[in-house]
């Protein structure tokens, strides 16, 4: 419903009286505070390039699996297991561009890590991928491959992803402690071992702790 201006004709737009007293600081505090909560985060660049293990292969743009959308911050990166035993990054990666035709559903990841340790380039940093809920905003995104019902990654999956991690964490400066499940975000089973086998991430942290110690 639009809201009527009322008649403003013959009328003169006087200033309004200056605040005065302890009201007017209030008022002066609160409009900082909204000032304050209201400036936009720095945006989170993307690499000007990459490792040579890392394979670009960024999806077209759209709306279902990479909107284009700008990140408010990068504060985390959430790990995932892709849902599907046995399919490789590449099938994966086809399954998030198809959704620009099939509609089916939103998804996407920043990058997959395959059976043989292949990594790609899915989404760029910076830009929100469809992964991680109410976190995709200000968090990057791993998805993993796995070979069967468990959910546990192969050595060669497992040793990229913490490679990955470990570039990542360098490149903006997170820790460890910023690493996290997609189970730590909504309670979802993902990735499937790692919250059934909790000393299983634990350890995998412990190696990332180790690695920044050096």
């Amino acid at each position: 419903m639009t809201r009527g201006r009322g008649d403003r004709r013959g009328r003169r737009d006087l200033p309004p009286p200056p605040l005065k007293g302890a009201m007017g600081l209030f008022v002066l505090a609160l409009l900082a505070l909204f000032f304050v909560r209201g400036r936009k985060a720095p945006a989170v660049a993307a690499p000007e390039s990459y490792p040579d293990w890392i394979q670009e292969e960024l999806l077209p743009r759209n709306p279902w699996s990479r909107p284009g959308t700008e990140m408010e911050g990068l504060s985390g990166i959430v790990v995932h297991y892709v849902g599907n035993p046995g399919t490789t990054a590449q099938q994966n990666r086809s399954y998030f561009a198809g959704l620009a035709r099939s509609h089916e559903t939103y998804a996407s990841s920043h990058f997959l890590v395959g059976l043989e340790g292949e990594v790609l380039l899915c989404v760029p940093p910076g830009e929100v991928a469809y992964c991680s809920n109410d976190r995709n905003r200000d968090t990057l995104s791993i998805e993993v491959c796995y070979p069967d019902e468990t959910g546990e990654f192969t050595p060669a999956s497992y040793d990229s992803l913490v490679r990955l991690i470990r570039w990542l964490e360098e490149y903006y400066g997170l820790e460890p402690e910023d690493v996290i499940r997609h189970y730590d975000v909504t309670g979802k089973v993902c990735p499937k071992y790692y919250v059934e086998h909790s000393e299983a991430w634990e350890s995998l942290l412990e190696e990332l702790k180790v690695k920044n110690e050096r």
